[in-house]
């Protein structure tokens, strides 16, 4: 899961840790005159539960709390209108709405560009559209992200990996298989070159026996009787 610019994503949530590196980074080449504000641009969110929506900003410029100003808007999916729900002036409000009566907090941290907030319980008609809105003067641009919320109303299945072990079983099995076979056939083979090694020295040394014997067998064959 990794933290993007803007709309990029499609993350599940509801907790995300985000690093500052990128911030630092950012800080060291930073153009004049330009903001850039970091969001999950889809998050999946399981029906009852509670999500961290992540809004974090960079710009040029350290953040003047009497100049800063930021918006947080929710949007139907079906309806352009923006409905205003926690805003920043000299300190922030969260605003009181029908939808969320006083189910949204504040979790970021100012010192660090860090406008997340938190919705609890969420229902299914929290689905819509997410925006955070900066202004940090002097910058000349105003950020905005964008998040996209569903509500799904079960998990997602666990990915199952019995299949993977069942394949990694069968494929080391069959390895095992074949590495037993091979060392089968050569103990096999090696066995019948020794029996063919050891029927040629046998075979020589009766040959050799042969040759000594045939002059006595010839001498003993002189003094028998001869047939009648």
């Amino acid at each position: 899961m990794h933290f993007t610019l803007q709309k990029r994503n499609k993350t599940w949530m509801p907790a995300i840790n985000l690093s500052i590196v990128g911030l630092v980074v950012y800080s060291m080449a930073c153009p004049v005159s330009s903001m850039d504000v970091l969001v999950h641009n889809q998050i999946n969110v399981l029906n009852g539960t509670m999500v961290r929506i992540q809004c974090i900003f960079t710009s040029c410029y350290k953040m003047d709390v009497n100049k800063f100003a930021m918006n947080w808007t929710y949007q139907e999916n079906t309806n352009e209108t923006e409905e205003m729900f926690m805003t920043y002036k000299k300190g922030m409000m969260p605003l009181r709405t029908d939808r969320f009566s006083d189910r949204v907090q504040f979790v970021g941290n100012l010192e660090k560009n860090d406008l997340s907030i938190t919705l609890s319980d969420v229902q299914l008609s929290d689905e819509g559209v997410y925006n955070c809105y900066v202004r940090n003067p002097p910058d000349r641009i105003q950020g905005h992200g964008i998040i996209n919320m569903f509500v799904v109303t079960e998990l997602p299945p666990p990915r199952d990996s019995t299949i993977a072990v069942a394949i990694g079983a069968s494929v080391g099995g069959a390895l095992a298989l074949l590495i037993l076979s091979m060392v089968v056939v050569k103990c096999i083979r090696r066995h019948k070159k020794q029996e063919l090694i050891s029927d040629e020295q046998k075979m020589e040394e009766e040959g050799k026996l042969d040759a000594e014997g045939g002059p006595e067998e010839g001498t003993k064959k002189a003094f028998l009787p001869e047939d009648v």
